[in-house]
């Protein structure tokens, strides 16, 4: 039996030596950046240490507002970071877009860190997520987009906030005028900069290497992608890209970047008449609420549109030509998009016979229509309904991310990959049955969160297809290849290789593409016209 003198001892040793070890478990957790330290959490089963609404840059409010990304301000003590931010103010955000944060505020510019590292000593690669929803809505506080579980794969995981709509990409010639490099109009994507900046100035005290990062998005996300590989204002603060169905590259829509001077006049006249007034001081004086209620009051397809530009800055030439000069970031590139692309709801198209498809051939190729029927075939009305699809998926945003696959393997002097998605994800209350592989569908699957669409009832087959996805995705991070072992072999898309790509299904299998006279023949067509 211990004395008395010895027991008080041993009480102090054992306690001391409790608060010693839940001390350095709360360090654990304490991370200093270069503007202050901050404080995360735990995830349920710790294996992540995740930290959130990190601010990246000043608050873009007051004489901020339509001004490039501003270095946040450095703080006191130690700031709790176990929440989401606030995300950027939006007028319209999808339907099926689902927020986990206080709300929306121009004072919005933030970061998350998922990080399995145990100490900085780890260098591990790290994935930093640009999200989708047209350059007008969108945050990382989506549950989809959660990067808890991709972390699990030994990496760590960074998406950002940045400015959207008429916030993110107002061109006026005010604001051109005001800026040293008379540029305008790409707040959004110099957000998305200043993050990646960020990054490469703090990852390392989360066990990152801020040499090994993979920028990767969908949609907007990845045509920001596309942009941030283009804009010399980038380069140097990643090592891999991966891009998910979509690019900054001209198409049937149009979707290149517009000069700045065209979105000057087009946005100076917009201004005039959604706000009543262009002059960037009189903006500047409006509140937030007041600009997104005069744009949401002039909704539909001739309502308000803000878009990035080419700048002179941020994008001295148009993104297709910086390729073609290839002056884009020589990186390895993952790219591709889904089956059934075209906003989703593949079972709400109208039936199509082969005399609706042959009528709108004609009036989209004209002269050219025989051609077109070659590349999209309509003999028969199941025919015609497939070629429907295709035909809007190429046109919404297919067509644009071929082009850039082949843009980067013409002058990108690094490896290519290309995949095709291919299943579709089960129904749930905003993607009926028969909505095929439809846009967005494959980010569930790349960010293993199946489990937070409750409505759906997911198979067994889409947590393979997951963890497939999650495998490809983090070998990728990991050396600019998605091939490792327990997965099927996945070849470099190029011409040597017989311009193969990945079929990303229940069961997954490379293969040629079976579609490349198509895309030849359109950008025939399209492009030319640009």
């Amino acid at each position: 039996m211990l004395s008395r003198g010895k027991s008080a001892w041993a009480i102090a040793w054992v306690c001391c030596m409790a608060f010693s070890l839940f001390a350095n478990a709360d360090d654990h957790l304490t991370i200093k950046t270069d503007k202050g330290k901050i404080h995360g959490e735990l995830s349920d089963d710790s294996q992540v240490r995740v930290f959130l609404g990190i601010p990246f840059a000043a608050p873009p409010v007051g004489p901020l507002r339509w001004k490039p990304p501003q270095p946040a301000m450095k703080w006191a003590g130690v700031k709790e970071t176990t929440q989401f931010g606030s995300r950027c103010v939006q007028t319209s955000p999808f339907p099926d877009m689902h927020f986990r944060d206080p709300g929306q505020s121009e004072d919005c510019l933030n970061v998350n860190v998922w990080t399995p590292a145990k100490d900085k000593k780890a260098k591990l690669p790290v994935m930093v997520w640009i999200y989708g929803g047209g350059f007008t809505s969108g945050a990382t506080s989506e549950p989809r987009q959660d990067g808890e579980h991709l972390a699990t794969k030994g990496v760590i995981v960074v998406s950002m906030n940045y400015r959207l709509g008429v916030f993110g990409f107002l061109a006026l010639p005010g604001l051109a005028a005001e800026s040293p490099q008379h540029a305008a109009g790409n707040y959004g994507l110099l957000d998305q900069t200043a993050a990646l900046q960020w990054v490469k100035e703090n990852i390392a005290e989360f066990g990152g290497d801020p040499g090994n990062v993979t920028i990767f998005g969908e949609s907007a996300g990845s045509f920001s992608v596309s942009a941030q590989m283009a804009s010399p204002l980038a380069q140097g603060l990643f090592a891999h890209a991966i891009g998910e169905s979509g690019a900054a590259f001209p198409g049937q829509r149009g979707a290149g970047f517009r000069p700045l001077a065209d979105a000057e006049k087009e946005e100076a006249a917009t201004a005039a008449t959604v706000f009543g007034t262009s002059d960037v001081t009189a903006l500047r004086a409006m509140s937030a609420e007041d600009l997104v209620a005069k744009v949401t009051a002039h909704p539909g397809p001739g309502g308000p549109s803000f878009w990035p530009v080419v700048d002179g800055y941020f994008l001295p030439e148009p993104v297709a030509q910086i390729y073609g000069e290839g002056k884009q970031a020589h990186v390895p590139l993952l790219a591709g998009w889904n089956r059934d692309e075209p906003s989703g709801l593949v079972a709400n198209y109208p039936p199509a016979t082969v005399a609706s498809f042959t009528g709108m051939a004609q009036k989209t190729f004209g002269d050219r229509v025989a051609e077109s029927l070659k590349v999209y075939p309509a003999t028969t009305d199941a025919e015609a309904v497939r070629s429907t699809i295709d035909f809007a998926g190429d046109s919404f945003i297919a067509f644009g991310t071929w082009e850039w696959l082949e843009a980067q393997v013409s002058t990108g002097g690094a490896s290519v990959y290309r995949y095709h998605f291919e299943r579709p994800a089960p129904a749930d209350k905003y993607h009926p049955a028969g909505s095929g592989a439809f846009h967005s569908d494959e980010i569930d699957y790349v960010f293993g969160t199946l489990n937070f669409r409750t409505d759906a009832v997911w198979q067994p087959e889409d947590q393979k297809l997951s963890d497939l996805v999650e495998t490809y995705w983090t070998n990728f991070a990991h050396t600019g290849n998605p091939n490792g072992t327990g997965a099927p072999e996945w070849p470099q898309y190029n011409a040597g290789d017989g311009w193969q790509l990945m079929h990303l299904d229940v069961n997954s299998e490379p293969g040629a593409d079976q579609h490349r006279d198509r895309d030849l023949f359109l950008q025939s067509v399209w492009v030319k016209k640009d």
